[in-house]
């Protein structure tokens, strides 16, 4: 839990909140939540936790969609979300490629950094939900508690990498049940 008055969970975006392609989510209509990850984020939103999402977006550097369709996925997103009562409180994300060598595309801890400065929040023992190594990585670089979800590429990711995951990372079916095992109080 973390150490303020603020509680923050992080999430990744594809694979975790909607399905996720080897070819990429290139427009609102690829766009389709995992069943149950829209209710799990309004549980959070109901047990007083603020939801922002670390998400990379190499899409768009690689040319495949634009900022206009990035943005219209994620007005689906918040447009579904508050159907349910639920809200993602801010949407942070790297459009580079790892090529570029920028600081805020995960492993690198550029973009949760920023989301601590944004709340106002330290981020040791913040939630990191992510199905990749990468989002693992990033979380634990600066403190956050990492939680593996076996969506999207979290099964290859447990399969792969299973020597490397970040200490104490939690293993979770999917968000939903992420949700349920944190507001149980198990965490």
């Amino acid at each position: 839990m973390p150490q303020s008055a603020t509680k923050l969970i992080i999430l990744d975006r594809d694979g975790v909140i909607n399905l996720d392609s080897d070819l990429f989510i290139k427009s609102p209509e690829e766009w389709v939540p995992i069943p149950g990850s829209l209710e799990a984020i309004a549980r959070l939103n109901q047990a007083g936790y603020r939801v922002a999402v670390a998400t990379n977006q190499s899409g768009i550097s690689r040319g495949l969609f634009d900022m206009q369709a990035l943005t219209a996925m994620h007005n689906k997103m918040h447009r579904a979300l508050s159907a349910m009562g639920g809200r993602i409180d801010a949407v942070f994300f790297c459009p580079h490629t790892a090529g570029d060598l920028c600081f805020c595309r995960k492993p690198l801890p550029g973009m949760l950094e920023d989301i601590g400065k944004r709340f106002g929040v330290g981020l040791m023992g913040v939630p990191a939900v992510g199905d990749s190594l990468r989002d693992l990585q990033a979380g634990a670089t600066v403190g956050c508690a990492p939680h593996l979800v076996l969506t999207g590429k979290g099964r290859k990711t447990q399969e792969k990498h299973a020597a490397e995951l970040p200490p104490g990372t939690q293993i979770h079916a999917d968000l939903k049940t992420f949700v349920r095992y944190l507001l149980a109080g198990t965490f």
